[in-house]
């Protein structure tokens, strides 16, 4: 019992650490994950830069995405993509 109580403190801040910090993070990037691996053609996204435009083609890696009607069309990374418009 005399081992427990001065590790008392340093349990309970990891454990708040825990909800506050690293649980949020890990649903955040699941998220993330889930809206990449959805992605389909045609579909309007933002990128993290703030490029808006339509997706033409995709790959494993890479996005192809359509930004204006003069048919520009640019290369991302799919780690690229912040947001899909609905």
């Amino acid at each position: 019992m005399e081992f427990i109580m001065p590790l008392l403190p340093f349990i309970a801040i990891i454990l708040v650490m825990y909800f506050l910090m690293i649980r949020p993070a890990q649903k955040k990037q699941r998220e993330v994950q889930e809206m990449q691996e959805s992605l389909q053609k045609g579909d309007d996204i933002i990128t993290i830069g703030g490029v808006h435009g339509r997706v033409e083609s995709f790959d494993q890696k890479h996005m192809y995405i359509l930004t204006d009607d003069q048919g520009t069309v640019l290369k991302f990374e799919r780690v690229a993509l912040k947001e899909v418009v609905k």
